[in-house]
């Protein structure tokens, strides 16, 4: 198992990678702002437990495999690519009623987890993070353990962080009551997605 000295580093620098924001950030912003702080978390939980797949797959060793196959990896990445892409599409769809619903069902806050673990799951900054930054961290001789602690608190972190993000943009949503303030958030939605997936080809 890794010594504190260890745990206590990856976690400082996991933090650094963490509170730059990427697609996972602005899909927990977008959920917030468009449906209140519950749908916000529903979100992050979504996008923790696609990161514990990560998780259990570098544990696995999965990770090495997909490092020495880089069309694989192009292919995944191409894949999160084309997720946001159609992310960011539906966004400049036209909205289904005149105003914005704030308060999502159940069937939604569903649909945001299902849509959470596909983001974290396809998103390139976690997976180049699962296969060039946690085995700096590890050490072969030492087993599978070592990578399922470290990347449990990594995931850790990330609620935390996800959370955060969750529960401040939870507390502007009731301003954007209007039917155009709602449109203009949708479109500006729309736009991130777009730059991401873009963002995601070039990565």
């Amino acid at each position: 198992m890794p010594s504190g000295t260890t745990v206590l580093s990856f976690c400082l620098a996991a933090l650094v990678v963490l509170v730059i924001p990427g697609p996972s950030v602005a899909y927990v912003v977008t959920c917030s702002l468009r449906h209140g702080r519950t749908a916000g978390l529903a979100s992050v939980l979504g996008l923790e437990l696609g990161a514990l797949v990560h998780v259990v797959a570098a544990a696995a060793g999965l990770g090495a495999v997909l490092a020495s196959a880089p069309d694989l990896f192009r292919v995944i990445r191409y894949a999160g690519a084309a997720y946001l892409l159609a992310m960011g599409v539906r966004e400049f769809r036209p909205p289904k009623t005149d105003g914005p619903k704030h308060r999502a069902l159940p069937a939604g806050h569903l649909r945001m987890i299902r849509d959470g673990i596909l983001v974290d799951l396809l998103n390139p900054k976690t997976i180049l993070f699962f296969l060039a930054f946690l085995p700096q961290f590890i050490h072969p001789a030492e087993g599978p353990g070592q990578a399922l602690l470290l990347g449990t608190c990594f995931v850790l972190l990330a609620a935390c962080c996800d959370a955060t993000y969750a529960v401040l943009a939870g507390a502007f949503s009731t301003r954007l009551r209007s039917a155009q303030a709602h449109r203009r958030l949708q479109q500006t939605t729309g736009g991130v997605y777009l730059g991401l997936a873009g963002l995601a080809v070039l990565t």
